[in-house]
Formats: C-alpha cells, sequence, structure tokens
C-alpha cells in the first residue's frame, strides 16, 4: 500500500473507515455513500486531518461516477447486502477495479442460511428487508459463478456476533429488538461475514446498458390507403 493507491470506500456512512484507511495506510480514498451528506463527511473529513486523501462522494451504488478501472480496491462495510446481492451487480462494480485489484466486503450477515421457517428467536426483529442477509458460503457461491474474481478470503468472523451486539450496545442501544435476538441467538444464525476476491482479467464483463441508442427514420405512421 503506498500513496497512489486509489481505494473505492463504498457505502461509507460517515466516513469513519474512509479515515481510517487514509490514516493507517495513507492511501487516497473517495468515501463513497447515497445517505449521508457530503457537506457533513467533508467536515469530518476535515477535522481528522485527511482532506487531502479523502473526498466524499454522493452516489448510487448502481449509479456510479467513476472511471472504467479508476481504483486498484474496493472496499464495502455493513452495506453491500443492500445491492450486492442482485446477480448482475459484480459484473457491473468490477468495472471500476483495475485487473488484479481487490474487492473487499464485511458485513452482518448469518452463519447459515434459514432454511423453513423463521426461528421463533428472531421473529420479533426481522422484518421483510432483512432477507438480504446471508452467509459466507452463499456469498461465496454468489461471487464464484461469474469467474470475476477470485476468492482470496471467504470467513464468517469468530464471536463476530458478539462484535455486533457490542456495537449496538455503544451505537444504538435504543435498538433493543435487534439486541434481544442477538442475544437469544449467540451465533447460531446471526454473525460478520468477510469475503475478498480479486479481479482475475479473464473474464470480459458485459456491457452495462444504461439507455439503447436509437437512430430515428420517418416513416407513415399509417397506411396509404390504395
Amino acid at each position: 500500500m503506498h500513496p497512489s493507491v486509489r481505494v473505492l470506500d463504498l457505502g461509507c456512512g460517515r466516513a469513519a473507515s474512509s479515515i481510517f484507511l487514509r490514516r493507517e495506510f495513507g492511501v487516497q480514498v473517495w468515501a463513497t455513500d447515497l445517505w449521508f451528506s457530503v457537506s457533513e463527511n467533508i467536515e469530518r473529513i476535515r477535522d481528522a486531518g485527511v482532506e487531502d486523501g479523502v473526498f466524499p462522494i454522493h452516489a448510487d451504488a448502481r449509479s456510479l461516477p467513476f472511471a472504467a478501472e479508476f481504483f486498484d480496491a474496493i472496499v464495502c462495510i455493513d452495506s453491500f447486502y443492500y445491492y450486492g446481492t442482485d446477480d448482475l451487480y459484480l459484473n457491473y462494480l468490477a468495472r471500476f477495479v483495475k485487473p488484479g485489484g481487490a474487492v473487499g466486503i464485511a458485513g452482518a450477515g448469518l452463519v447459515r442460511e434459514i432454511e423453513g421457517p423463521l426461528p421463533e428467536h428472531l421473529r420479533e426483529w426481522w422484518t421483510q428487508d432483512l432477507w438480504c442477509l446471508h452467509s459466507a458460503a452463499w456469498w461465496r457461491q454468489h461471487w464464484e459463478r461469474t469467474d470475476i474474481l477470485d476468492i482470496e478470503l471467504c470467513d464468517t468472523m469468530a464471536e463476530g456476533w458478539r462484535l455486533w451486539l457490542d456495537w449496538h450496545k455503544v451505537i444504538a442501544p435504543d435498538n433493543a429488538s435487534e439486541i434481544k435476538a442477538l442475544e437469544a441467538d449467540r451465533g447460531s444464525y446471526l454473525g460478520y461475514v468477510r469475503l475478498v476476491g480479486r479481479r482475475n482479467g479473464r473474464t470480459k464483463l458485459a456491457d452495462h446498458v444504461v439507455s439503447l441508442p436509437a437512430k430515428y427514420t420517418k416513416r407513415p405512421l399509417l397506411r396509404r390507403e390504395e
């Protein structure tokens, strides 16, 4: 890692992870998020003394304003499950990292897939949007079948559920239903998933089509009467 390395921090939230990457590794970071204000994030970045290397961007993960192969690495912490379960998304995202560059995600997930009815101890907390949570094995299969990335790491963090629980007790202590679910589950289903892959360059990415080119040819709208 050297100062010329460019990193996309996708779904960076309040840019804490971007600030960490700049401070610890000296890399240039594009702190990209849809929900959090870039004006707020730039103030936080300035206060952290890393304005020269962390650049806040407001963008949707499905409509990124970057050139192809602009980044040396892409990281995504606690947001990839919101959009990355789309079968076509990795093909879109991978175009922004150079061949040989890494894509790494980490976030809340499942130790094992939920087969059948939802476990009783999760029912109070679970909502329909939480079906985006998956196991490390699910993510591996989701990525490997595309042959876009060579998987270098895929696991569930040991005691990851405890870290998830500790975070909530400090940051969101009012979220009683999630805390209760984590305490009841104790790592049976809920955990913290990590996955790292490297773009291999051997698989040609499909074009990302946002609109179809059109050429107007003037024709009569109605048939002429004979």
